[in-house]
């Protein structure tokens, strides 16, 4: 399964190591959809590029139109990695109902913006599914947007294929950028 990654980039390091594409942040993660750094790490990818690049993008909605320093990071340029999982891979399927009735779960608890609420969710799949990969689950930005939140100890299934710099004329960034009103 082709999924995408954006990144700040450093071509130069080493797998594992801040910059790579396959680095997980777990010491930098706590605020995020559904981190829990006391117990794993994770990653935030997506089935489209363009959903991976508006995640990116999200928080300078109505600041204004797109430009170049939007696609900067840590001092770093954005990058989009193309990762590939393992088809093999198990995965929760939270946009599936059947999944949602069988966990006992509600599409407004997996949508919300309430962190406490999405991260106790994720940590509950994480225990309850001890062979799972990871979440998946629909952007908030758009329903139709995939998103996949892998576990670090789903990691060794994880390959990293084409890396790219972003910028302001690449087709993904264009369309992340119309969809939220900043071109």
């Amino acid at each position: 399964m082709i999924l995408w990654r954006v990144l700040p980039w450093d071509p130069a390091a080493p797998a594992g190591k801040p910059g790579h594409a396959l680095w997980i942040p777990r010491k930098h993660q706590g605020s995020g959809r559904h981190d829990a750094p006391d117990r794993y790490g994770c990653l935030y990818l997506a089935e489209l590029a363009v959903s991976a690049v508006a995640e990116m993008l999200a928080p300078f909605r109505g600041t204004g139109d797109l430009h170049p320093d939007l696609l900067v990071r840590s001092g770093r340029q954005l990058a989009l990695a193309q990762l590939e999982l393992a088809d093999d891979a198990a995965l929760i399927d939270l946009d599936e109902p059947a999944v949602l009735a069988k966990e006992s779960l509600r599409p407004s608890v997996v949508a919300t913006n309430h962190r406490s609420v999405t991260q106790a969710y994720a940590v509950a799949q994480f225990d309850r599914h001890p062979k799972a990969a990871g979440l998946r689950w629909w952007s908030t930005l758009e329903a139709s947007w995939i998103h996949i939140t892998l576990f670090d100890r789903a990691a060794a299934e994880l390959r990293a294929h084409a890396v790219q710099t972003l910028s302001v004329a690449d087709a993904a960034v264009t369309e992340a950028a119309t969809h939220l009103g900043l071109a």
